[in-house]
């Protein structure tokens, strides 16, 4: 599994800038929710993803809520860690907080001390470099994705901007779909077997 694959909704973005939903259980009506709201399907290593392309940057904040609003109609678990998603007005800006996943680690650079705050309430632990913190690794991967939403949103009630980088740098990057373990039927009982008539 990966990072996208722990809840039933999940939002993100690529770092070329591709705002991409990812539904991991079936939700009724969500692929006429997705389309109304702007979306267009893609079929892509064992899934379908659900895209805004990088040219729909000022209405990404938009759409995106209109199919959030949507789906939680469905569900609760849903995910939004999108960099592209955020308010228009706050472009251009730095984050006074990043968080970035890279090979199996998150790590995080806080430019201020009410930032560098919230991150160690949610478990980020300073790092050698002066601003840097990471989260430690002994965490399952739900439990990361977890912490880093949890933090994401701590971060914005202070009014901090922050920037989650999931090092996905294009579509192409998107992990496949999780393997599915076959299912093989089990042999019926005795009791089940075919009645022979004669």
């Amino acid at each position: 599994m990966s990072i996208v694959d722990h809840h039933d909704v999940f939002v993100g973005s690529t770092d070329d800038g591709w705002t991409f939903l990812v539904l991991n259980r079936p939700l009724n009506g969500a692929a006429r929710i997705l389309t109304a709201a702007g979306f267009t399907a893609r079929q892509a290593q064992g899934r379908t993803l659900y895209l805004l392309p990088p040219e729909t940057a000022a209405d990404a904040h938009e759409r995106a809520g209109i199919a959030a609003y949507g789906l939680m109609a469905h569900t609760m678990d849903l995910v939004d860690l999108a960099w592209t998603t955020h308010h228009p007005s706050t472009d251009g800006t730095e984050p006074e907080a990043t968080i970035r996943f890279h090979d199996g680690k998150v790590t995080a650079t806080a430019l201020t001390d009410r930032a560098a705050d919230v991150l160690t309430q949610h478990g980020f632990t300073p790092a050698e470099a002066a601003r840097e913190y990471t989260l430690p690794a002994q965490r399952g991967e739900a439990d990361t994705v977890n912490a880093v939403v949890r933090a994401e949103t701590h971060l914005f009630t202070h009014g901090v901007r922050v920037r989650v980088d999931l090092g996905i740098p294009t579509l192409q990057d998107i992990p496949p779909a999780p393997s599915r373990p076959l299912i093989t039927p089990a042999p019926p009982t005795p009791d089940q077997a075919p009645r022979h008539r004669r």
